[in-house]
């Protein structure tokens, strides 16, 4: 098995195109289930992506639910592909959400929620491995948005496959997952 970001990040874009809709739907229904066993209850101010289905992401609506069901305030981000930064903004029945250029379901509006207001950030991902490295699309935007966040604010991978033993490259910069959560396992980093 390849070891490299690039190599992996091929692999698994490939594994996860060959995922039928009715699959995606009860792994992220099995991740949501997961996703209840964690300690992170008593917190506030929780980051949801709106996934990408032409990517065949994590369907993070089963997590929305979960977190409005429990009064929990949910925060979206608007991307800005110049910057490679992202803005965020809390989820209201207010908010309208609009697909942009790449197919990124993202706030039209809404209240600005600044990075060190947020506590729990579910993280998209391709790949990741046993030491909580994780592989995204390479354009580093969540890496600089977590970069922003409190020290102790808790970071949460959704993936439909396990760990890999190990990524090769990983930089200085990139930031490390405190937990992973597939269909079958929570890992703890």
């Amino acid at each position: 098995m390849a070891t490299n970001k690039k190599e992996l990040r091929l692999h698994y874009k490939n594994l996860r195109a060959t995922l039928s809709m009715d699959e995606i739907e009860e792994k992220s229904l099995a991740i949501a289930n997961e996703v209840l066993q964690l300690p992170i209850w008593d917190k506030i101010y929780y980051h949801v992506f709106l996934p990408i289905e032409e990517q065949k992401e994590v369907n993070t609506e089963y997590i929305l639910h979960l977190l409005s069901g429990k009064d929990k305030e949910i925060v979206i981000s608007k991307s800005d592909f110049g910057s490679r930064k992202m803005a965020h903004f809390l989820l209201t029945d207010n908010t309208k959400i609009k697909k942009n250029e790449y197919n990124i379901p993202e706030p039209v509006n809404g209240l600005p929620v600044p990075s060190e207001t947020i506590e729990v950030v579910f993280v998209p991902l391709l790949a990741f491995d046993v030491f909580g490295n994780r592989i995204g699309y390479g354009k580093g935007f969540y890496d600089k948005f977590l970069a922003e966040c409190k020290q102790e604010t808790i970071k949460i991978g959704l993936s439909f496959f396990e760990a890999v033993k190990q990524i090769d490259d990983v930089f200085e910069s990139d930031v490390k997952l405190d937990y992973c959560v597939t269909p079958d396992l929570v890992y703890k980093f």
